[in-house]
């Protein structure tokens, strides 16, 4: 979307939006408006739950009271009207459209079979590219928990990420930026030494 984009044009294209749904009725959403013949996205990850006398394997919402919808604003007041669906989120009276990379890659990382979950939003810290594996050319945020890697996708729009477990040498270290834009492979930055079981990864930190 850009500025010079009309509110006719923006809603003209098959952008990607959110709903913001009643807690506990994003499945029951997206069968819906799927049962209508609207395209939604509902990512989902597996979790086991402990009750007293069992446990049980669920499959859960990776962003909780969310459906990403793939436009249809001609038919809002249907999407509206939709038991369990609240609002589209919107920037002022505006329907907000995601970025279809963000899309894309978290719908590669639910269908990757590596292990994905929910994370807290990450904004911030050393971003990567996929280089090998289900999850080539995804970019994101690499951290480190536990004894293994996490890639951190994020859906800017909710302030919501997810993470996803990689191998540290399935990925390679983007550039990073100044300011001006400009990359700041000339300046002099320390390594960071990640240990992975019995080999290390190198990535390049700013100070700090």
């Amino acid at each position: 979307m850009t500025p010079s984009d009309s509110p006719q044009e923006q809603c003209g294209r098959a952008n990607w939006y959110a709903l913001y749904t009643r807690h506990q009725h994003e499945k029951t959403v997206a069968e819906s408006l799927s049962n209508n013949g609207i395209e939604v996205f509902l990512p989902t990850y597996s979790a086991v739950r402990q009750w007293k006398d069992r446990k049980k394997l669920l499959l859960l919402p990776l962003f909780p009271s969310y459906v990403f919808l793939h436009g249809e604003l001609h038919r809002r007041v249907k999407v509206l009207s939709t038991p369990g669906v609240y609002s589209i989120v919107s920037i002022g009276s505006q329907p907000a459209a995601i970025q279809e990379t963000e899309i894309e890659a978290i719908r590669k990382a639910v269908t990757s079979n590596l292990r994905v979950e929910p994370h807290p939003f990450l904004r911030c810290g050393d971003r990567v590219r996929v280089k090998a594996g289900p999850l080539v050319g995804i970019e994101g945020i690499l951290i480190r928990k536990k004894g293994s890697f996490r890639l951190i996708l994020s859906a800017e729009l909710l302030q919501k990420s997810i993470a996803v477990e990689v191998d540290a040498f399935s990925v390679e270290p983007l550039p990073h930026r100044t300011a001006a834009g400009l990359s700041s492979s000339s300046r002099q930055l320390p390594a960071a030494l990640y240990e992975f079981g019995d080999r290390a990864a190198s990535f390049e930190t700013a100070e700090g």
